[in-house]
C-alpha cells in the first residue's frame, strides 16, 4: 500500500510539473507572438503615414511641375498598389512579408524618382509646404527604418523561442509558426552608380 501511495505521488508530480512546463511555455509563445504582432501594427502605422503624405507632396509639386504628370501619376499608382497590399498579423510569412516589401519598394522607387525632379524646380524647392513635407517624409522614412529594425528583432525573439528544445514540441503541437523577416530589397548590396 506505501508503495502505490508513493507511485501515485510521484505521477502526481510528474503530472504537474509536465502541466506547469506546458502552461508556461505555452504562455510565453503567446506572449512573444503578440509581441511580434503589436511589432508589426507598428511597421503597418509608419507606411501609412509615409502613404497619408503623399497627397499633400503631389498636390504641392503639380503645382509647380505640371508637365510631370507621367512621374506624379505613378506615384499615385504605386501608393495605391502599396496600400492595396496588407499582410494579415497572423500570417506574417516570408512570402507575405515579400509581397508587402515589394509593393512598398516600388512606392519608395516611384517616391525617388518625384524627388528627383524637383531638382529641376528651384521655386519648388524654396516652398515652405513643399520643404516641411520632404522632411516629414524622410523622418517618415527613418521611423520606417527603425520600426522594421524592431519588428525583425521581435520576430527573431520569438523564432527563437518556439524553435529551441523542447519548446518547439510545444510550439508544433499547438500550431506556432515561425514569423518571416524584413530583408532588403534586391540589388540594395550594390552601391548605385553616380556620374558627374
Amino acid at each position: 500500500m506505501k508503495k502505490g501511495l508513493i507511485a501515485v505521488l510521484v505521477a502526481a508530480v510528474v503530472f504537474i510539473g509536465g502541466f506547469f512546463w506546458v502552461k508556461n511555455a505555452y504562455n510565453a509563445m503567446v506572449v512573444e507572438d503578440e509581441n511580434v504582432q503589436a511589432a508589426w501594427s507598428q511597421v503597418e502605422n509608419v507606411y501609412q503615414r509615409r502613404a497619408d503624405l503623399i497627397p499633400n507632396l503631389v498636390a504641392t509639386v503639380k503645382g509647380y511641375a505640371a508637365h510631370e504628370a507621367q512621374t506624379l501619376e505613378n506615384v499615385i499608382a504605386a501608393r495605391s498598389k502599396a496600400t492595396q497590399v496588407t499582410v494579415d498579423p497572423a500570417d506574417l510569412s516570408e512570402e507575405a512579408l515579400a509581397k508587402f516589401n515589394a509593393a512598398q519598394g516600388e512606392l519608395s522607387n516611384a517616391l525617388g524618382r518625384l524627388l528627383m525632379i524637383t531638382e529641376n524646380y528651384p521655386d519648388l524647392k524654396a516652398n515652405q509646404q513643399f520643404s516641411d513635407l520632404q522632411a516629414q517624409l524622410e523622418g517618415t522614412e527613418n521611423r520606417i527604418t527603425t520600426e522594421r529594425m524592431k519588428f525583425n528583432e521581435t520576430a527573431k525573439k520569438y523564432n527563437t523561442l518556439i524553435r529551441k528544445f523542447p519548446d518547439n514540441i510545444i510550439a508544433s503541437m499547438f500550431g506556432f509558426e515561425k514569423k518571416g523577416y524584413f530583408e532588403a530589397q534586391a540589388g540594395a548590396e550594390t552601391a548605385p552608380k553616380v556620374e558627374f
